[in-house]
């Protein structure tokens, strides 16, 4: 019978291959403590130190210190020009102006000016509601296309329009839909009431480039619309309506009430394009404060301009106040 040899321990078959006499297997080396290695860890992960952050941070204030001055310049200035201004006589007033005043600031809420301010506001949410309705459906479109090519088109042709106003936008418009205009004249629309040069036509013109800025403004939105959530809906047996009654209007909520307001804005500001199409047969505050700049008030009135401007600014500053909680609010639930 053949026996199967005994197995030999490593340190005892070291030493015989060595010649030595076997002795007691040497016991393995003890790991490092843990104390040691999380001390390394701690050292190489060290958190900056409190001089390093106040370094990196200055060095932060001093590249945005170039915007900063230009805000300050371009904008803090003549804010507070306006802000003055408007509480004071102008220089052609029978004091020499200068003096504190309150009556440029309850002239411009009164008469014409206010006429003119209220007919601003219903202009910019008419535009702004309408175009949020027809923006909406559009955006959906392009952000659940499969073609790519589709995306990019309509992308880039919205960020052409948004930005596409003034001189030649009114003239584009009066050659077209203006009373002699092309599509006037072969449609007859002057036949059915049509006319452009009123509240109407220059509505019709503002949503030329307020839909593709809703466009821009609400893509990212949809999306932000997770698929996983109409595929739950569905699972639940809710209908396409359903799903965006109770899970996609509510999540893009914020985000249309967003640009809704960013469209009053953009709407409300605009002047050239109403400048040089209807002028001051349609009550706008910013064909007001463009009469009172060129000399077109009454003497001793001059600052009248400063507070029109001053109540712009107020209503821009609630449309911002509105505005920007609300990205904030949408941001959460998209991110």
């Amino acid at each position: 019978m053949t026996t199967a040899p005994t197995p030999v321990p490593a340190s005892a078959s070291a030493a015989q291959s060595g010649g030595g006499a076997p002795g007691p297997a040497s016991p393995a080396p003890a790991p490092a403590p843990a104390t040691a290695t999380a001390t390394a860890t701690t050292v190489h992960t060290e958190a900056p130190r409190p001089a390093t952050r106040r370094a990196r941070g200055s060095r932060a204030w001093l590249a945005a210190l170039p915007l900063i001055l230009f805000f300050a310049i371009g904008f803090g200035l003549p804010a507070v020009a306006i802000v003055i201004g408007a509480f004071t006589t102008s220089s052609d007033a029978p004091d020499g102006g200068g003096t504190f005043t309150l009556d440029n600031l309850t002239g411009s809420l009164q008469g014409a000016y206010w006429t003119a301010l209220w007919g601003s506001v219903k202009l910019s949410l008419l535009t702004a509601l309408i175009a949020t309705v027809v923006g909406l459906p559009l955006a959906q479109a392009v952000a659940t296309s499969r073609f790519r090519a589709f995306r990019e088109a309509v992308m880039s042709a919205s960020g052409v329009l948004a930005n596409f106003g003034g001189v030649p936008l009114a003239f584009m418009f009066v050659a077209t839909l203006g009373n002699s205009g092309e599509v006037t004249k072969k449609l007859g629309l002057t036949k059915h009431g049509w006319n452009l040069y009123t509240f109407s036509g220059l509505s019709v013109v503002y949503l030329y480039f307020l839909v593709p800025l809703m466009v821009i403004t609400i893509t990212p939105a949809l999306e932000g619309l997770k698929v996983q959530w109409r595929e739950a809906a569905y699972n639940n047996g809710a209908t396409g309506v359903q799903y965006w009654r109770h899970v996609a209007l509510p999540v893009l909520l914020p985000s249309l009430l967003g640009g809704f307001v960013l469209l009053f804005g953009a709407s409300f500001a605009a002047y050239a394009t109403a400048e040089a199409m209807v002028g001051s047969s349609v009550p706008l505050i910013s064909m007001q404060i463009g009469d009172a700049l060129s000399g077109n008030v009454l003497v001793g009135q001059g600052n009248l301009a400063l507070a029109l401007g001053l109540d712009m600014i107020v209503v821009a500053c609630l449309v911002m106040a509105v505005y920007l909680p609300l990205q904030r609010r949408s941001a959460k639930w998209l991110a």
